[in-house]
């Protein structure tokens, strides 16, 4: 396996790249270190553990010395790794939304669910057999509460719009969050001199635009000093990216909107075809000079999931509003 790619960043952090469906730059693992204390903030895949557990040796950072792995939100490209790496981290604890812990200490519910969407294929390539966490070793975390993490805490904030079950973490003595996905997606490959792009995570199956307003606008009223992403890095600017990124929740539910009308299989047709041309326009303005076919390949993923639960978000609202005419 070759050496994992490490992104230091000040204030004891870095981003170990774990490398998500065998591609660099999609998914990061967050280092923490403090005054003896270690903490990881998602892990990606089952794949991803030994390049995780590479990433701690390479820092210095003893398998005991993790105090806490911290998953964001229990999708699999945050969370699917961390049963194993459980097994690899004898005095950590599994850090979790409320409405994720149970499908941390038993996944089948999770992978089942997973594999309803990607196929057998893709969770045997990306994903692998999940590995549930024992009751024991989860500790659950509602909005608000701290954790001590060395000589000072970790407080988490409720921040669904992306999940219902995502949760923010904020170093307070750093003025650091690391955002999960709740922050959107920005790839450093797509940074130009006018600095970083950033659009939402609008994945299945939760996706909900009013409280993924409230959470974006909850973080950037913390005036963080930084904010760090899943997918990827570290993110300042953050009053013009949020302010991107509420333009982008909304550009993508108005896309949903106008197909509202057609057959699911239309509607998804429909739904890609507008997002690509959003994304190719919005990324033109922003200077970027790939391709229309390169930009699909960097997209692809991102674009099919957004589709996926824009289409998941108009059936929801569909049976709701058939609820409230009876």
């Amino acid at each position: 396996m070759p050496e994992p790619r490490i992104i230091d960043y000040p204030n004891g952090v870095a981003a170990i790249d774990a490398e998500f469906a065998e591609t660099p730059g999609v998914v990061a693992s967050y280092l923490l270190q403090a005054d003896g204390d270690a903490a990881l903030v998602d892990v990606g895949s089952n794949f991803s553990v030994p390049l995780i557990l590479r990433g701690l040796e390479l820092r210095g950072v003893a398998r005991e010395q993790v105090r806490y792995v911290c998953v964001t939100h229990v999708h699999l490209d945050h969370a699917g790794g961390a049963g194993e790496l459980m097994r690899q981290l004898p005095q950590a604890t599994l850090v979790v939304h409320p409405r994720g812990a149970r499908h941390m200490i038993d996944p089948s519910a999770l992978h089942a669910g997973a594999r309803a969407i990607y196929g057998d294929a893709v969770m045997a390539r990306h994903y692998g057999d999940l590995v549930p966490v024992p009751e024991e070793r989860v500790q659950v975390v509602n909005d608000g509460d701290r954790l001590p993490f060395g000589r000072r805490s970790l407080l988490f904030l409720d921040t669904p719009g992306h999940a219902n079950h995502h949760y923010s973490v904020v170093d307070e003595a750093h003025d650091l969050v690391f955002a999960g996905d709740t922050f959107g997606v920005s790839y450093r490959s797509l940074d130009t001199e006018r600095g970083a792009f950033i659009f939402p995570s609008t994945s299945p199956v939760h996706f909900d635009p009013d409280a993924a307003h409230r959470s974006v606008d909850r973080l950037r009223g913390l005036q963080p000093q930084a904010v760090h992403v899943a997918h990827f890095g570290r993110l300042a600017e953050i009053e013009r990216l949020a302010a991107d990124l509420h333009e982008g929740i909304d550009a993508h539910a108005g896309i949903a909107m106008d197909c509202a009308g057609q057959d699911e299989d239309d509607q998804a047709e429909a739904i890609g075809a507008a997002l690509l041309e959003w994304f190719s326009g919005r990324l033109r303005a922003h200077g970027v000079t790939l391709s229309p076919e390169q930009l699909r390949q960097t997209l692809a993923m991102d674009l099919e999931m957004n589709t996926q639960g824009l289409v998941v978000w108009l059936q929801r609202r569909s049976r709701a509003a058939r609820a409230d005419s009876r």
